[in-house]
């Protein structure tokens, strides 16, 4: 995806998923390297971000997760990728991470935090359920988030249809606002 976003194929960006940046810092099979979440800013095009399934790590079959995080909280999402659960610490550092690249942004940037989960196995009952945790990644982005950017808390789950309706109301009137900004040059 930021290849395309550099490449100009994109006018805005509505990213929900960023369990990358977990990958990237913890060593998961998903990392999309370095440069994940900075296309978008570089390019000054509107971006929504959410910490969607930042409560997460992605290994492969269980016997591929490093020994180093034997005793963790584990989740077996199929057969062949075992899913780990992030400490506060670990996502406290994640929500910095993201502040720190949304920094950079040239242009419009959204965070839009689902205060009753960030991922499917991170509600009441479920596997992932810790608003400690997710609050530490809350925590961490405000303590890096650049003041020209705006963060939404919502009060609903990441997959209720009240957040995406947040999320798109947000880049629907930014996107219009790119359209007369680019028609008065």
């Amino acid at each position: 995806m930021e290849a395309l976003i550099e490449d100009g194929e994109f006018d805005a960006v509505l990213d929900l998923t960023t369990t990358e940046l977990a990958d990237e810092l913890l060593g998961g099979k998903a990392s999309a390297g370095a440069k994940r979440l900075t296309a978008a800013g570089l390019k000054g095009i509107p971006q929504l971000i959410a910490p969607g399934a930042v409560d997460m790590v992605n290994f492969g079959v269980p016997s591929s997760v490093p020994g180093k995080y034997a005793g963790r909280k584990f989740y077996s999402h199929t057969p062949y990728t075992t899913l780990m659960r992030t400490t506060p610490d670990e996502t406290r550092e994640i929500g910095r991470c993201t502040g720190t690249k949304l920094g950079e942004a040239l242009g419009p940037v959204c965070v839009l935090w689902p205060a009753r989960g960030v991922s499917d196995y991170d509600r009441e009952g479920g596997a992932f359920h810790d608003p400690e945790a997710n609050k530490a990644w809350l925590e961490g982005l405000k303590s890096t988030l650049p003041d020209n950017a705006t963060l939404l808390e919502v009060p609903f789950h990441i997959n209720e249809p009240g957040f995406a309706d947040a999320a798109v109301d947000w880049l629907v009137k930014n996107l219009k606002s790119e359209v007369v900004s680019n028609e008065n040059v």
